[in-house]
């Protein structure tokens, strides 16, 4: 993205970079060592930028989501994972789950449009929260997937909400079931992306194209639009976060999820 983008003062740990362009503002996960593997630490960072664009509001139109180095999202850190799996009350965990969904998913309470550049992989939670956005761009490298049944869980972050709603049930149920990865190209023939772009750089610069054009519109217009959208998009959300957090809960103590764990981190398939 070639015009000077103006960065704010540093968030505590760093791993959200906040940056400006006129009215449009662009969130980067910043953990490219980890693959921006998402996890409390990140999410609280994120939910205090939000916080922050919410009390200033009136300056900002449009924001773009997007990820430091060779990946959008791997999806849940490890640890984090790891921790759950080592916590035995499945209520404690199900909280646990709550709060991290909605870490992230903070960014729908912004008035103003989230449009997610999928520079590279987005995987697991990564690819929810690319979903939970209002209009998605992709890097042709980039592989997406829900591949939450490959690790033993079941799925979260809203998974369960809005793919069926983003993709219909049929190529929703496919993904969330099989687990698997697909390309960008597929990802847009089925809907989950608007575009595809040559690279990392180019899928950012059309997201920061489509926010100056949202920019250039009516903010009280496109404001109204939005919260008329979203009336419909987080209607039972609430209900299925819940049912996810608690499905995942009752997950985490058992043998696939352990087996899914232990074949992740060696790299190989698992074999449940």
């Amino acid at each position: 993205y070639q015009r000077r983008v103006r960065d704010s003062l540093p968030t505590i740990k760093n791993m959200i970079k906040l940056s400006r362009c006129g009215s449009v503002v662009r969130l980067t996960f910043n953990n490219p060592d980890k693959l921006n593997a998402l996890s409390a630490e990140m999410g609280d960072e994120l939910a205090a930028n939000v916080a922050q664009l919410r009390a200033e509001s009136d300056q900002v139109r449009a924001v773009v989501l997007t990820g430091a180095g060779r990946a959008f999202s791997a999806g849940g850190s490890k640890a984090f994972l790891r921790a759950r799996q080592q916590t035995t009350s499945a209520e404690v965990n199900a909280n646990e789950m709550l709060a991290f969904y909605n870490r992230f998913l903070s960014v729908r309470t912004l008035p103003m449009p989230i449009i997610a550049a999928i520079n590279g992989h987005a995987v697991g939670a990564g690819l929810c929260l690319a979903a939970a956005c209002d209009i998605r761009v992709a890097a042709q490298s980039a592989k997406m997937g829900v591949n939450f049944t490959r690790l033993g869980l079941s799925p979260g972050m809203a998974a369960t909400h809005f793919l069926p709603s983003l993709l219909g049930a049929q190529q929703a149920n496919k993904l969330l079931l099989t687990g698997e990865l697909i390309s960008a190209t597929e990802a847009e023939r089925i809907g989950l992306v608007a575009s595809v772009h040559e690279s990392g750089e180019a899928c950012v610069d059309a997201a920061m194209s489509i926010a100056d054009q949202i920019a250039s519109a009516s903010p009280h217009a496109v404001r109204q639009t939005l919260a008329t959208l979203r009336t419909s998009s987080n209607a039972g959300l609430t209900a299925a976060l819940r049912r996810e957090a608690d499905a995942q809960a009752h997950c985490y103590p058992t043998e696939d999820f352990a087996k899914g764990m232990d074949a992740m981190e060696a790299g190989k398939a698992p074999k449940f």
